[in-house]
């Protein structure tokens, strides 16, 4: 007898402490979700987070029409219960210290939270590098646009970057072929004609452009351009689109090859700290993108060749040695263009010159490690394979 009441008061107890556990998590859920649905601010909510310890996912429905999921740190999930047929992705701040694109998408997330808009289309945004921006920096350890396509599984280092590339991939391959009910999608290797996948991985570039706003467009040797992307981009005020000539290892590669998403990585003017930046310059693009969620009418004209401006990557330029350093100064403009002959920069005793009858710049970095791109250099683009 008295071996059946301790057996029975063991039971009891471990009973118990699983009812604590059970009503320790629910309190957790209802936590998080009462102080994001507070304050409705999914970047103060991501930033209070921690990307090093799990966040325990959650989902909560908005009204009868929008399931939410919120599957990790600054990953934010709006599946309509009656999608439009596009899959779309959002990310900001893969870079952390390029603040106008996280204002831009946070905007939007408060609004669908707030309900004042509805997703028609199923769409995510992710904050690509939370621990970045509270220190206000490009990254923390590495260059996370540079991990992406397999890029966080080479050589043997170990650090946050490489661990939030990994699951940024998971997570835009879980979107891209699985609906939060389960449902198949189609496969990564495949085309789905029912369904279109965008992603526009939003930045904003180190220095001043003489096009603001531009945009590149991944390699995809096998597959025409979108004459529809690239003239819905214009009308977003991003006239301009460099098709790049290899593979890459940036997040809008990574969701082209893998995906056949129509994917860009988008430089949205320059770096600025919060606060800083006007937004008054992104009302275009601000309008293009409500309408895209919400599955507004939004025409896109034939391509335009007035309205555009197409360049093609001639060139990556590696560094070589430590001692590389540019010919131009600091405060040079990207797309600022150099004649043939011209040295653009000097390494191990030798100088980088000009090899085309013009090339124009983006993105110099003398900066990075040996072996990373410093420069590409560009060359004017035709419409050939653009449909």
């Amino acid at each position: 007898m008295r071996r059946v009441s301790r057996s029975l008061h063991f039971l009891l107890k471990m009973n118990g402490l699983l009812l604590l556990q059970l009503f320790d998590q629910k309190y957790k859920e209802f936590y998080v979700l009462h102080t994001l649905m507070g304050s409705k601010d999914f970047l103060a909510f991501t930033l209070a987070q921690s990307t090093r310890l799990a966040l325990t996912p959650f989902s909560f429905v908005l009204g009868q029409h929008t399931q939410v999921e919120v599957w990790d740190t600054g990953v934010i999930v709006f599946e309509p219960f009656e999608s439009s047929g596009k899959d779309i992705v959002l990310s900001c701040a893969v870079h952390g210290n390029e603040t106008a694109p996280i204002e831009i998408c946070n905007a939007l997330i408060t609004r669908l939270l707030a309900e004042e808009i509805q997703a028609k289309q199923r769409v995510m945004f992710l904050i690509g590098n939370p621990e970045a921006i509270k220190l206000a920096r490009r990254f923390v350890d590495e260059n996370l646009n540079r991990l992406f396509n397999g890029g966080h599984a080479k050589g043997d280092r170990v650090n946050p970057e490489r661990e939030r590339a990994k699951k940024l991939e998971e997570y835009v391959e879980r979107f891209y072929t699985q609906t939060l009910n389960g449902q198949r999608l189609s496969g990564k290797l495949g085309d789905d004609p029912a369904r279109c996948r965008i992603h526009y991985d939003l930045h904003t570039a180190i220095r001043a452009s003489k096009h603001e706003k531009f945009a590149i467009y991944p390699y995809s040797p096998n597959k025409k351009y979108s004459s529809e992307q690239i003239m819905f981009l214009a009308k977003s005020g991003i006239d301009t689109i460099l098709f790049h000539n290899e593979p890459t290892t940036t997040f809008s590669y990574f969701s082209a090859h893998h995906f056949q998403a129509h994917a860009f990585t988008i430089e949205l003017g320059k770096v600025y700290p919060f606060g800083q930046n006007d937004l008054s310059r992104f009302t275009q693009l601000n309008a293009r993108l409500l309408g895209l969620i919400t599955a507004q009418e939004l025409p896109v004209p034939p391509l335009n060749m007035a309205e555009v401006n197409l360049y093609r990557v001639a060139r990556s330029i590696n560094k070589g040695f430590e001692d590389f350093q540019f010919s131009f100064d600091d405060n040079v403009e990207n797309f600022t263009a150099f004649s043939q002959g011209e040295v653009l920069a000097t390494e191990g005793g030798q100088d980088v010159v000009v090899e085309h009858e013009m090339e124009a710049i983006v993105f110099p970095n003398a900066k990075v490690p040996v072996g990373q791109r410093t420069l590409l250099c560009l060359v004017p683009a035709s419409a050939d394979n653009i449909e």
